[in-house]
């Protein structure tokens, strides 16, 4: 039984709305939500690319391992502690730093040391 659902893959960058106005075009999704920090692309499917702020974003340099690629998703679950539980369990680590617990979402690092959220709706 899988754990979590798809919500978002989200990409750093230093212009949202000019990425997601390139992978609009790209893909052909549409955009369906606009922030000045946080622009949202769909296909109209629950999953959604979206494009986070990050004005001292520095791009990686493929494939060096000095700055490599860097990207975090987003799931959906039903509830947060269940899911942290059985995340937790699958060998994931509460990151110390949850600056969304009280807007539904927790923020966990896989086994990698990759960064992801699990949200609710």
């Amino acid at each position: 039984m899988a754990v979590a659902r798809m919500r978002s893959i989200v990409i750093d960058c230093p212009d949202p709305k000019r990425l997601a106005d390139f992978y609009s075009a790209l893909l052909g999704w549409e955009i369906t939500g606009v922030e000045d920090d946080w622009v949202t692309v769909t296909d109209g499917n629950p999953g959604r690319l979206c494009f986070q702020l990050a004005p001292d974003h520095q791009p990686p340099v493929w494939p060096s391992a000095d700055r490599p690629q860097q990207f975090h998703i987003d799931v959906t679950v039903d509830d947060l502690d269940e899911a942290e539980a059985a995340t937790v369990a699958l060998g994931a680590v509460k990151h110390p730093h949850q600056p969304g617990e009280k807007d539904g979402f927790r923020v966990f690092l896989d086994p990698a040391g990759h960064p992801f959220c699990l949200c609710v709706d």
